[in-house]
């Protein structure tokens, strides 16, 4: 940051202190009904989550097509995010943002509408493509008209929104489908959808349009990155419930999306004005802010969803109970933004890290130790500990990845940054579900392996439940295997768990290594020139 400043002083006479510190109305009203688009653009990826059996049933559909109520808004959403930084340098941020915000709007109207399985898949995709537009613009914009100095206070709020949103979607999304019925989870957004599309239009001018950089539009290397991430995500997404590559589609989209990915990496550095600018990753910094942001998206989403599947297979809560008890994380990020915000100027932003990955370690080393009695409270720690630790990390991540890019290439950067989360998330949950389904195989062999006739153990609870059952007039014996059976499985799947939660736990370690190899960025709290308005 301060090599920006040092490079912008040159050009740019020297402003006073105070003047530098003043922020414009308008910009601050702009920012704020930005910072609202972006949330309720995350917070639709994972409001549906809780909701799914309500929505499969409302519109009749199977159970291997609701799953695409999802994964078409993810796959979607993960083409634009990368393609708005070069939409805004065209038709600007005004126009992108305000476009964004209404066709978001209008798209979650059409959603409650949907009356078959194929509507709704339709009309998901153009909310996440449409909604994706609203995500990099407010971080470009952070980092773009606030002064560094601003940032200790900025930075903590698109942190806490990035990360707030997807925690507490499950929690709003089981609540609004609990209380009236699943359509309010898409027309909830209608009236903060006007509001912004009003607000943004009249106040945002940040910058001006070059419709003259249309003409040098690259179609073919938009083509080939909608086709690989589009491939990409759809791997990910629907892999390990396929069974992986011996899913004909599954290797068709694989082989789609390599071969897409050449063309679009060949585009990216040839072409004159590439569809995505790649230059921002010769900035050491952003380079390793963005892988840091890849292991966050796993962290955030992983969680996210391991514990809903946990309360609701081994506990048996329904939506509402699930979104109670996962409010805890989002309650813990909201109170730990403005210590981050306020930490941020006064520490080595490299410490905070070590802090956050640290607290994250903790918490999923704690629910390593996962039974099947574990509630609510067992677990209120490990969830305080990861949204303490998501904030904690969150908020020098944007601050190292993007503060030290010049304002020519905040816009291109942010969609990129904003990228490597989602496909972490999208990486973090195929993993997640491949370990889960392969470890509980694993287990439940080790288990049925100890429960012969041999272990004694195991008989006189095969006994004791045998004579249980028939003093009811049940045929016990059998009755009895099955409930052992039962037992095994929940015990296989709950050791599965902690397998995830020990990978978690050793990534989260690993990280520290990665943060000793970035260079000190530069305070935030200084005054300093060169935001780049």
């Amino acid at each position: 940051m301060a090599a920006s400043a040092t490079a912008t002083a040159g050009s740019i006479p020297a402003a006073p202190a105070h003047a530098e510190d003043r922020m414009d109305p308008r910009k601050l009203i702009a920012f704020f009904a930005m910072v609202l688009g972006m949330f309720m653009s995350i917070l639709d990826i994972q409001i549906v989550s809780a909701s799914l059996a309500e929505i499969q049933a409302g519109l009749s559909a199977g159970s291997d097509e609701i799953g695409w109520v999802q994964t078409s808004y993810l796959i979607a959403e993960v083409i634009m995010i990368p393609l708005s930084g070069t939409l805004a340098r065209i038709i600007s941020t005004r126009y992108l943002f305000a476009i964004s915000a209404a066709g978001f709007t209008m798209a979650s109207a059409l959603a409650a509408t949907a009356t078959n399985i194929d509507q709704m898949i339709v009309y998901r995709a153009i909310q996440g493509f449409i909604g994706g537009g609203m995500i990099p613009s407010v971080f470009a914009a952070a980092f773009t008209i606030f002064p560094p100095s601003k940032r200790s206070i900025v930075s903590p709020i698109i942190g806490l929104i990035a990360t707030l949103a997807p925690t507490i979607g499950p929690t709003v999304g089981g609540y609004l489908s609990h209380a009236f019925s699943w359509h309010w989870l898409f027309l909830v957004n209608i009236i903060p959808g006007i509001v912004v599309t009003i607000v943004t239009w009249n106040f945002i001018d940040f910058d001006k349009p070059e419709l003259s950089l249309f003409k040098k539009f690259d179609w073919w290397g938009l083509v080939s990155m909608g086709v690989f991430l589009g491939a990409l995500e759809y791997v990910l997404e629907e892999g390990n419930s396929n069974d992986w590559f011996n899913d004909s589609a599954i290797a068709i989209a694989a082989v789609a999306s390599g071969a897409a990915a050449i063309v679009f990496f060949y585009r990216a550095f040839t072409v004159d004005f590439p569809v995505v600018d790649l230059k921002a990753f010769a900035n050491r910094n952003f380079s390793f802010g963005s892988v840091f942001s890849f292991v966050m998206g796993i962290g955030l989403y992983g969680l996210t969803y391991i514990y809903p599947v946990y309360l609701g297979r081994i506990r048996g809560y329904d939506s509402l109970m699930i979104g109670e008890t996962m409010f805890v994380s989002g309650l813990a990020m909201f109170f730990t933004a403005p210590i981050a915000g306020r930490l941020s100027t006064k520490m080595d932003l490299r410490l905070m890290m070590v802090i956050g990955f640290v607290s994250f370690a903790a918490g999923t080393y704690i629910m390593m130790h996962l039974t099947a009695d574990w509630d609510f409270y067992e677990l209120f720690i490990p969830q305080i500990l990861r949204g303490f630790g998501l904030m904690m990390c969150m908020v020098p991540i944007n601050n190292i990845a993007l503060g030290t890019m010049p304002p020519s290439r905040i816009r291109g950067a942010s969609g990129l940054f904003n990228l490597t989360r989602n496909l972490g998330g999208a990486v973090g949950l195929a993993v997640i579900n491949t370990v889960l389904t392969n470890r509980q195989d694993v287990h439940y062999e080790r288990l049925r392996e100890n429960m012969d006739w041999g272990n004694p153990a195991a008989i006189d609870q095969m006994n004791n439940m045998t004579a249980n059952f028939n003093s009811y007039g049940i045929d016990g014996a059998s009755v009895a295997i099955k409930q052992m059976v039962g037992l095994a499985t929940e015990q296989a799947v709950i050791l599965s768990f902690s397998d995830v939660f020990l990978i978690l736990t050793v990534l989260f370690l690993a990280m520290i290594l990665g943060v000793a190899m970035i260079k000190k960025p530069a305070p935030q709290g200084g005054g300093g020139g060169g935001g780049g308005h």
